[in-house]
């Protein structure tokens, strides 16, 4: 009798698994450019320089814009999650349970993909706003001076842009009236709204779809970082994987799963796999926000 665990079980395993990853695996994914199905360990994104209009003579030439193009490499990784699954606990296991190995893997290939992304943010050479916490007033001009720098650099456009907040700077930000007052921000742009991007909350302020994360880099430090940025500044790949999907309806994913059986231990191994890769596309359009995470926010 075969001791492995039957195919439907390792599709829908996987089916699984691909839901999660799509729907809440990595918060930071909604706001770059995605490419999917990459073949090989790297690809390219397209940047395109500004273009001029010119006027021109009845019947006469138009002059090319001329736009410089620059195809900037990303080089993907491959990522594991693995954990073992005992027999005898596999023989108590119902479906709700193989829900939560499932989201589990999905979960910390994400984190891998805002921990990617959240590393391509840091390099930016772009002017850095530090937050003061001294007033309601300074709070919020230095988020509105974050904004600000993006439209110096031609890099505002309402609806493409993002901004993440470590815990403490959502709680700074929520001190601002307008960013927090339905008064000013609408229904449409509150956090309870179902059409919000998949993949976290975020909330609609200056035109950005602000959102609060746990791992920001320098997090709970007086070197905390937060970033504002566009979207097309911002690229992830995500390599191919056949998976158990391919064998039968010939779709590929960008996450999979490997279960296997090891007589030793009797128990299975599952394991998440991924490949992927982020890069900076546009330094101009991400903009750095520091401050201090030990900092104390006023309280009126």
């Amino acid at each position: 009798m075969s001791l492995s665990i039957d195919n439907s079980f390792v599709r829908q395993y996987e089916k699984d698994v691909h839901e999660v990853f799509q729907l809440s695996g990595a918060k930071l994914k909604p706001g770059v450019r995605m490419k999917t199905g990459v073949v090989g360990e790297s690809t390219t994104f397209q940047k395109a320089g500004k273009g001029v209009a010119t006027t021109k003579a009845r019947n006469g030439q138009i002059t090319p814009m001329n736009q410089d193009h620059t195809a900037i490499t990303c080089t993907l990784s491959d990522f594991y999650a693995g954990d073992w699954v005992d027999r005898l606990d596999e023989a108590k296991t119902n479906i709700d349970e193989r829900g939560v190995i499932a989201r589990g893997g999905a979960m910390a290939l994400g984190r891998k993909v805002d921990d990617q992304i959240f590393t391509v943010l840091d390099t930016t050479s772009q002017t850095t706003v530090s937050i003061v916490l001294t007033s309601f007033a300074t709070i919020k001009n230095s988020f509105v001076s974050a904004v600000k720098a993006l439209i110096a650099n031609d890099a505002y456009e309402p609806g493409m842009l993002y901004g993440v907040l470590s815990p403490v700077g959502w709680q700074m930000l929520m001190t601002v009236k307008e960013f927090n007052d339905a008064d000013f921000v609408g229904a449409d742009g509150m956090e309870f709204k179902k059409n919000a991007p998949v993949g976290g909350v975020y909330k609609s302020w200056m035109g950005v779809l602000w959102t609060v994360h746990s791992a920001n880099p320098g997090v709970g430090t007086a070197t905390s970082k937060m970033f504002v940025w566009h979207k097309d500044s911002i690229g992830y790949a995500t390599g191919k994987h056949p998976g158990n999907l391919a064998g039968t309806s010939g779709q590929e994913t960008a996450v999979g799963a490997d279960i296997t059986w090891h007589g030793d231990r009797h128990a299975h191994f599952v394991n998440h796999v991924m490949s992927g890769g982020a890069c900076l596309i546009d330094d101009a359009g991400v903009i750095e926000i520091n401050m201090d995470d030990g900092g104390t926010v006023p309280s009126s």
